[in-house]
């Protein structure tokens, strides 16, 4: 199985050396030296990874061949990617890797869908799921054990128990908008209501005085 474990980032330096975006739990295994990672696109690969050091909480590596600023920077953007056996599984029970997530469907306690898992972030903070809801937009779950309750690979579900806010209720917010505008229209009827019969009230007075 193809994996993809990194997208390489801006040049560090003038010897060659990259950032690198992780996407992958296991960045010593699949990024260390004498790591070979097919490259997307395929034209600028394979890369082999000749030294990698951690700088400012960021992932540093530099690739054999490229030697200077000029070779780093041609690289940037590039994803690398690793092969990978499904049946492989990590030494500890609360751990997964990228592709055994993929695709979860992910849902609150009571069953209620919010969506399915899309993309794996790997921050130096933490790991972030990117979830798709059934409307196309996004949503952004920490993955950490106060928010994730439960990871179910047989059901191929997630279980979550986000704080209040985490999850956007766009239906709750269009009505209250909603009843905001109906106010104000409200409110700008009411004072040309007003104005339309001081205006008459004014005309009146006028035509008694002639």
């Amino acid at each position: 199985m193809e994996l993809v474990v990194a997208r390489i980032g801006r040049a560090h330096g003038i010897k060659g050396e990259v950032t690198v975006e992780v996407r992958t739990d296991e960045p010593e295994l699949r990024l260390g030296p004498g790591a070979v990672l097919r490259t997307e696109p395929a034209s600028a690969g394979p890369l082999t990874v000749e030294t990698g050091r951690v700088h400012s909480g960021r992932l540093m590596l530099r690739f054999a061949g490229v030697k200077d600023r000029t070779g780093a920077e041609a690289l940037r953007n590039i994803l690398l990617i690793a092969d990978v056996d499904p049946a492989d599984l990590p030494a500890e029970d609360d751990e997964y890797y990228d592709h055994q997530l993929m695709d979860l469907d992910v849902v609150l306690e009571d069953g209620t869908a919010v969506g399915r898992i899309t993309e794996i972030s790997h921050l130096p903070s933490q790991d972030l799921f990117i979830v798709e809801r059934p409307d196309g937009t996004e949503v952004m779950i920490p993955f950490v054990e106060e928010i994730v309750a439960e990871i179910d690979l047989a059901e191929q579900r997630c279980v979550i128990t986000p704080p209040p806010g985490l999850i956007d209720d766009r239906a709750e917010i269009a009505s209250e908008r909603d009843a905001e505008a109906e106010a104000e229209a409200e409110a700008e009827a009411e004072a040309g209501a007003k104005a339309g019969a001081k205006a008459g009230a004014e005309a009146e007075a006028a035509g008694d005085d002639a």
